[in-house]
């Protein structure tokens, strides 16, 4: 629903209204809190949600415990995001980039105390986490608050003007990512099932852990041509970087060669969606993603991966 503010702010920029850019960050700080509480029993009744969705019990309940843990850092979204976009739209992306670096290296502190030295194992990492998203958030939001006079003329009652208007943009923004969004928490659902669920499970959380290093790098269809291709020389040994596991390093590189080329074909669709977002068409992309994900992916994604035993690979390759 954040995307809504990359949207206005960056159309109010470039026409000069910058005091605006402060009243659409209150109004969305505002939309936002009011979804994350109303995602709060998904949260608090995840296992019998996992459950009924035939997940496998020990994977569901580990998912519940943990989806507990970081309910406080669900919350931090709704101030984060919006910060982000309010200064994107103003090309203060250097700010955004040392705000990230210090909350990274928090993060690294924090979760090698909480973890490491005090052994509270995944209650401190979830702890951490919360932590950091926190830090990171109200960083931004200070900066922004502190610094940024020319779009934060202070709190306005003009934040609840217009609010339907701004919550139906919101809607769609939703929408349009969400449904990019989730096919990937339906695939992790879907591998639930498969014959050795926890391998399963852990070789596409190895490689979502690898698609988000090269969100980071940036994508672009070089990137995707250059990561496809070290991904299928060292297919045997880049999944050691996050486990010693072999059973999982053999599982990991059996699908290696399907998902690299997945990366060359994900590395156009970002900057295609981030044009949808910058001229409002939200909307439009959202059937275009319902079709291609669910209606086209994920049906044939499961026959292939199920009916005919191809394995996690596949349904990630097809979506």
């Amino acid at each position: 629903m954040g995307s809504a503010l990359e949207t206005l702010c960056g159309q109010a920029f470039g026409a000069g209204q910058v005091a605006m850019l402060g009243v659409y960050l209150q109004r969305s700080w505002i939309v936002l809190i009011g979804a994350a509480l109303l995602m709060v029993p998904f949260y608090v009744f995840a296992e019998p949600l996992l459950l009924a969705l035939g997940q496998d019990p020990e994977v569901a309940r580990e998912a519940a415990r943990f989806a507990l843990y970081i309910l406080p850092g669900a919350f931090s979204f709704a101030v984060n995001f919006p910060t982000a976009k309010f200064l994107q739209a103003q090309s203060k992306v250097l700010v955004l980039a040392w705000i990230g670096i210090a909350g990274l290296c928090f993060h690294v502190a924090v979760t090698y105390v909480l973890v490491t030295v005090l052994g509270w194992g995944s209650a401190g990492a979830a702890l951490a986490y919360d932590l950091s998203l926190w830090a990171i958030a109200l960083g931004q939001a200070a900066y922004i608050i502190g610094w940024c006079k020319d779009g934060w003329r202070g709190w306005s009652m003009a934040a609840f003007n217009d609010m339907w208007a701004f919550v139906r943009l919101s809607l769609e923004s939703a929408v349009m990512l969400c449904l990019e969004i989730w096919y990937l928490g339906m695939i992790t659902v879907l591998t639930g099932d498969l014959q050795d669920a926890q391998i399963a499970v852990d070789s596409l959380g190895v490689w979502a852990a690898m698609h988000a290093v090269i969100v980071v790098i940036g994508e672009s269809l070089l990137i995707g041509l250059l990561c496809m291709a070290l991904v299928l020389i060292f297919r045997d040994n880049f999944a050691s970087i996050y486990t010693s596991d072999v059973e999982l390093r053999q599982a990991v590189s059996k699908i290696a060669g399907l998902l690299g080329l997945t990366m060359v074909l994900n590395s156009v669709q970002p900057v295609l969606s981030g044009v949808a977002i910058g001229g409002g068409w939200q909307g439009l992309v959202a059937y275009i993603n319902l079709g291609c994900y669910y209606i086209f992916g994920l049906p044939l994604g499961y026959l292939l991966g199920y009916k005919f035993n191809y394995g996690v690979g596949v349904i990630d390759y097809v979506v």
